[in-house]
């Protein structure tokens, strides 16, 4: 399916432009700050939404001072096992679900009263599941879509290569495989690797991203991230006033990426 250029600087629209261009403006949370988000959404108590069932909007909380490099590491190795992410050693071709950087790079030109604890600091990254994902918008065939329960999931056999995803994603956390994944992980397996043969391995020529663990939830199980990491990966319903999520939020400083870009990422780094 083709989609000419006009057409997709429409779908697009300006957020994509100035995630394509902007940078990382720096927003500080303070606590109980997202109280006023959800109640500027019509969300009321007990998680519902005016004129609608129960709402479920799932929300990741990373707890930047908990981290360190043994952490990072059991944390990365957890979600790319479970997902069969290949490794090719090659950051050309490398295909990342959650990955470190550091806070310069995250928030760049951020000037508060925490830059001396935060810079330096290592930072995991990941699909921001947005409440308004401009992926969603510029996807020709739907590969890519928000799920009711606020996760923006991927369809493998729908994606068709087109990248517009990639170039409207302004976290830059989704990955295309220029190489067929499942080379490398039958190397790796020769190696001593064992797959998860519960999830599908992928093909060259789609893309591929963190999805909150989707099958995992489906089971009642946390993700693996939190699973692996519990003092630093929490992991909850942004749309109940009472989920431990929002109880944390009420109790700690927070930053979120470009928020200025509306689209409302569900991560939080707590700090």
């Amino acid at each position: 399916m083709n989609m000419d250029r006009r057409k997709f600087l429409k779908a697009a629209g300006l957020t994509t432009l100035v995630g394509l261009g902007g940078k990382g403006v720096f927003e500080l949370l303070k606590p109980g700050t997202v109280e006023a988000e959800m109640a500027h959404e019509g969300h009321e108590e007990g998680g519902q939404e005016k004129g609608s069932g129960p709402k479920v909007r799932w929300a990741m909380l990373i707890d930047i001072m908990a981290l360190n490099q043994e952490k990072i590491e059991k944390i990365v190795h957890t979600c790319h096992h479970l997902h069969n992410v290949p490794n090719w050693g090659d950051p050309k071709n490398e295909i990342k679900w959650i990955w470190e950087d550091e806070y310069e790079h995250v928030f760049p030109d951020s000037y508060n009263e925490y830059n001396h604890i935060l810079a330096g600091l290592p930072f995991l990254l990941m699909c921001n599941h947005c409440d308004n994902p401009p992926c969603v918008r510029v996807c020709p065939v739907q590969a890519t879509f928000k799920r009711p329960d606020g996760i923006v999931a991927q369809d493998y056999h729908r994606c068709i290569g087109c990248r517009f995803c990639m170039a409207a994603c302004p976290y830059g956390s989704r990955s295309f495989n220029w190489l067929d994944p499942r080379v490398s992980l039958r190397k790796e397996i020769a190696q001593g690797r064992k797959l998860n043969k519960r999830f599908p391995t992928r093909m060259r020529g789609v893309v591929e991203k963190c999805n909150f663990c989707v099958e995992r939830l489906a089971e009642g199980k946390d993700p693996g991230c939190v699973e692996a990491a519990p003092d630093v990966m929490f992991y909850g319903n942004l749309a109940d006033p009472n989920s431990n999520v929002r109880k944390i939020l009420k109790e700690r400083v927070s930053l979120r990426r470009k928020l200025e870009l509306g689209t409302k990422p569900s991560v939080f780094y707590l700090i």
